[in-house]
């Protein structure tokens, strides 16, 4: 049987996810919205012989970073993770997990000097996914699926928080859908595109997205027109794009910083944000990309802006298994799960000189750049690229190179 812990703990770290951790009797304990140092009364909710997770109920002693959370949902909605401290402090601390996930996952030591590219901590996301329960509108509670209604949320652009506010009193008109669970809006901080996107969208006809359309320009466009450093990216409602509307220019030069060669693979390519400005710099670019409606969103954008991509729609796993050579610069912007093992052994099989991750989490990046290295490339360069302020996300761009 487990010894209960102390009620009152006092923290080291923060752990990738965005826990505090604290050590007793042999038992690590994670609990959110806590800072390093602080001494804080908590109640176990699950535990384990080695693992125990808990909830905060008290600061017994605060840390000097300790800062007024600016929403006031902070801690029971679970979009935020560190609105409890200063901007500086949490990307410094990211910097320090990123490392860290690198040496216990990876068996790797990071750069000497991890890079960070940042910018406003508020106001930058150009998407939400709102969740709907009775006449609650927002986001799930922290640790649950429960819905917490929200009027303002302070990382939305202004124009989401002006259609959520929208939403808000369209939701209280006899119109409304009661059986419709989940809306997402995306802007592109002219229009607003909404996406029903549980199983009640089937029910939805088209009169509720010219209802829509009147209250929210754009909402009846299938896709947005998403202007990045010169060139307009058509994205539809389907397709993935970067949620940072501050950052994205700034992703991509990092992405293709030291970027060498004639041809070029851009492998998950989405609509097109990488390829088209490889191709700007003079590449012969191929891009892999599984999903039809970003693959069409592809084709389009690199045809508008008058620069040649060859546009496959193929799993990159697939298409890596047929190629015979590789062009000399890989950029894969894989999701959540990274690149995997049959991704990682086939890019260490072709052995293209250059290759520039851009990840979104840290801990399957740790996992495949230990069996790059193993293949015999180094890391040369590591960047956080901080699209999720306020948030445990970390986003990286980390550029290998052959030998």
């Amino acid at each position: 049987m487990n010894t209960p812990i102390s009620n009152e703990l006092r923290f080291e770290k923060w752990v990738y996810g965005g826990e505090a951790l604290a050590r007793e009797e042999g038992r690590v304990v994670l609990v959110p919205f806590v800072l390093p140092g602080e001494l804080a009364r908590v109640e176990p909710v699950s535990e384990k012989p080695s693992l125990v997770r808990a909830r905060l109920k008290e600061i017994a002693e605060p840390s000097p970073e300790r800062i007024q959370a600016k929403c006031r949902h902070f801690a029971i909605c679970g979009g935020c993770h560190y609105q409890h401290s200063g901007y500086d402090y949490e990307v410094a601390r990211k910097v320090e997990i990123l490392g860290e996930v690198l040496r216990r996952v990876g068996k790797l030591e990071p750069p000497g000097l991890i890079g960070v590219v940042r910018g406003p901590e508020w106001e930058y996301r150009n998407r939400v996914q709102l969740h709907i329960d009775g006449a609650r509108i927002g986001f799930h509670e922290a640790g649950s699926h429960r819905v917490r209604g929200i009027d303002y949320c302070p990382v939305a652009s202004p124009t989401l928080n002006k259609a959520l506010e929208i939403v808000r009193g369209m939701a209280r008109q006899r119109q409304w859908p009661r059986f419709l669970k989940t809306l997402e809006l995306f802007t592109n901080e002219n229009e607003v595109q909404v996406n029903a996107l549980d199983s009640g969208a089937r029910r939805l006809n088209r009169g509720f997205f010219e209802w829509c359309e009147r209250q929210l320009p754009g909402a009846l466009s299938p896709s947005l027109d998403y202007p990045v450093a010169g060139d307009q990216f058509r994205v539809s409602y389907q397709s993935f794009f970067q949620v940072n509307r501050f950052l994205v220019d700034k992703l991509v030069e990092t992405a293709l910083d030291g970027a060498e060669g004639a041809e070029a693979l851009d492998l998950y390519a989405g609509v097109g944000l990488f390829s088209i400005a490889l191709a700007r710099r003079g590449f012969r670019v191929t891009a892999v990309e599984s999903g039809a409606s970003a693959i069409t969103d592809l084709e389009y954008n690199a045809l508008r802006a008058g620069v040649d991509v060859g546009a496959v729609r193929m799993q990159s796993e697939q298409y890596l298994e047929r190629l015979e050579s590789c062009p000399e610069f890989v950029l894969a912007d894989p999701p959540r799960a990274g690149l995997g093992k049959q991704v990682v052994r086939r890019l260490a099989e072709l052995k293209p000189p250059g290759i520039t991750i851009v990840s979104c989490d840290v801990s399957t990046l740790a996992r495949d750049l230990a069996a790059l290295v193993a293949g015999g490339y180094k890391v040369e360069a590591m960047t956080i690229v901080d699209l999720f302020p306020r948030t445990a996300h970390i986003e990286s761009v980390t550029r290998l190179r052959l030998g």
